[in-house]
């Protein structure tokens, strides 16, 4: 699924690159009059082959502006694609979940582990932990080189230090030696529960 996705956004990466370089030439090729300096022979309506063409003319700019929905259709049609620009902007930052990771079975062919299990066992052995109110994990990296990002909720009592240190040495190492990993790095995020204070009296 990965590589269809990582597909499809090379496609589209290279048809916008194509389009916007390909616009780009003809208003340069227009603004700087190489139809007349080169003699060319454009079609009649070849668009910008003269430094003064527009992009639309006044009859193109005008010409639905008397009508009612035009002005909320263009507010519409802008706003989808500033959103479409915004999720696609995002999807690009963030970081991909792993849905299976590579595992050394011994035999020389090797098995994939499901990213999602490994992650709820992480997180279960990860709360069971004193001093960790709640645990989030998920899987980020490569398929044959994973990493952990780990987010704990501490309880008020917890000491940071002595939870991180069990962290890695009990949860984090037992789940790269089950699936036979050299190493498993990752980071952790810490953050206190917030509690309402206790009426004393």
């Amino acid at each position: 699924m990965r590589r269809v996705g990582r597909a499809i956004n090379r496609v589209l990466l290279g048809v916008t690159g194509v389009v916007l370089l390909g616009t780009g030439g003809l208003v340069l090729f227009g603004g700087l009059d190489l139809p007349a300096r080169w003699r060319l022979r454009l079609p009649v309506h070849w668009p910008w082959s003269r430094p003064g063409d527009v992009l639309l003319s006044a009859h193109q700019r005008t010409r639905w502006s008397g009508q009612g929905w035009f002005w909320p259709a263009v507010i519409a049609a802008l706003a989808v694609l500033v959103l479409l620009m915004l999720w696609w902007l995002l999807s690009q930052l963030r970081r991909h979940r792993l849905n299976d990771i590579l595992v050394d079975s011994g035999d020389g062919e090797g098995a994939t582990l499901r990213g999602r299990a490994l992650e709820s066992v992480l997180a279960a052995e990860t709360e069971s932990l004193e001093g960790v109110d709640r645990a989030g994990v998920l899987l980020t990296g490569r398929r044959s080189a994973p990493r952990i990002r780990a987010l704990l909720s501490l309880a008020p009592h917890a000491d940071p230090g002595t939870v991180v240190r069990r962290l890695s040495d009990e949860a984090v190492t037992h789940a790269r030696r089950s699936a036979g990993l050299d190493r498993l790095p990752g980071d952790v995020r810490l953050r206190a529960v917030k509690h309402r204070p206790e009426r004393v009296s």
